[in-house]
């Protein structure tokens, strides 16, 4: 295992990560001013839990057996880095780059772990894709597929990975895909967690949670029905999607790429302490849990004719209340939120979801319980 960094740098480092805000209710008078501010410790100011999801005992996924509390898991010795899934976000790719090159950071014992460039054409060319959204081709559609050169490039691509670290959904997938993002929202740094009953991705997400405090990385729960999205790391039994920001698209910001090697670092830890038998007794995880896609107010011919309001812009994780400002006319008039209750936005103003139709997504704030957990 990698030596372990003292607390107090990696919390500076973690402390870098999102923009300091003032309290909703409180505009922003002057642009530069607030760019002297500089950054703050990432932490979200909501006190309250909506709800404990605590099921009775955990489902039992494949590669997973129950002995009283604790589940018996299949070891993780096959694991994969995946940066440029998206071109232009670039820790991922200098990441990924990096550890080609010179592999031995991330090189842990009882597991073989392999940094991979998912979408080298954009990443040549900085864009998000060439043809279609590499992180949206994974459907059993596209992947099922024959043919040749008709398809998108993405779609091509998205069959050659799945060939090489899946087939998706088999026993012979990888055991652990992190695939590492980039956002322009203020979102600090965010595990995408695809299944609550992924109790492997809960345990080492509680590990981290706790290896970086007092800094913070949140837990978004990507389980939606009609909201799921066929991502890369999709391919994996145990995927793990990673977004730091904020950081412009084409942009490398040395704060945001060492909070992603950090937390790397920690889940990587995890990993081989699993393989080498510990015992991860249950725990509990705060989680956000994706609710709705909420895009900006169009009017009949599908131009935006709104802003994300200056109260709610880089406000990401913060409690969005009925009848709170949520969106600002051209013309200066505010458009309040109308839900019927209490909401936490994330990827607010993200640069990349205009072209998606996305202004941000609301999530609801919960706690998931998680059995112990130790390899079979």
């Amino acid at each position: 295992m990698g030596q372990s960094e003292p607390r107090s740098q990696v919390s500076s480092l973690l402390s870098l990560t999102r923009q300091q805000q003032p309290r909703r209710g409180v505009l922003r008078k002057d642009a530069a001013a607030f760019k002297q501010r500089g950054w703050k410790l990432f932490h979200c100011r909501v006190s309250s839990f909506v709800g404990v999801h605590t099921p009775p005992r955990p489902s039992v996924l494949p590669g997973m057996s129950l002995h009283g509390s604790t589940a018996r898991l299949s070891e993780a010795r096959r694991v994969a880095i995946f940066g440029g899934t998206h071109g232009n976000e670039m820790s991922g790719v200098a990441l990924v780059n990096l550890w080609i090159k010179n592999g031995a950071d991330i090189q842990r014992r009882g597991a073989d772990i392999k940094p991979f460039i998912t979408n080298p054409r954009a990443v040549e060319k900085c864009v998000r894709y060439v043809d279609t959204d590499l992180n949206r081709a994974f459907t059993h559609e596209n992947l099922s597929a024959s043919g040749g050169d008709e398809f998108p490039y993405e779609v091509r691509r998205a069959q050659e990975i799945n060939r090489m670290f899946g087939p998706k959904g088999s026993p012979e997938a990888y055991d652990v895909i992190f695939d590492l993002h980039n956002t322009t929202s203020n979102m600090g740094c965010t595990l995408i967690l695809e299944s609550s009953k992924d109790h492997f991705n809960l345990q080492m997400m509680n590990y981290i949670k706790k290896a970086i405090s007092p800094a913070s990385c949140l837990v978004l729960l990507n389980e939606h029905p009609l909201l799921k999205y066929s991502t890369s790391r999709s391919v994996a039994k145990h995927p793990v999607g990673l977004e730091v920001g904020p950081q412009p698209q084409g942009v490398l910001r040395s704060n945001i790429f060492e909070a992603m090697r950090v937390i790397l670092k920690h889940a990587l830890d995890f990993i081989e302490l699993f393989n080498e038998g510990m015992e991860f007794p249950p725990c509990t995880v705060e989680v956000f849990r994706v609710s709705e896609r909420i895009d900006y107010p169009r009017d009949a011919n599908g131009n935006i004719i709104a802003m994300v309001h200056p109260n709610l812009q880089d406000c990401d994780w913060e409690p969005l209340n009925p009848g709170d400002p949520m969106f600002q006319t051209f013309d200066g008039k505010t458009i309040p939120y109308q839900g019927s209750c209490t909401v936490y936005p994330t990827f607010i103003n993200e640069a990349a979801y205009y072209e998606k139709q996305q202004a941000f997504v609301t999530t609801r704030r919960e706690t998931l319980a998680a059995s112990g957990i130790r390899k079979a």
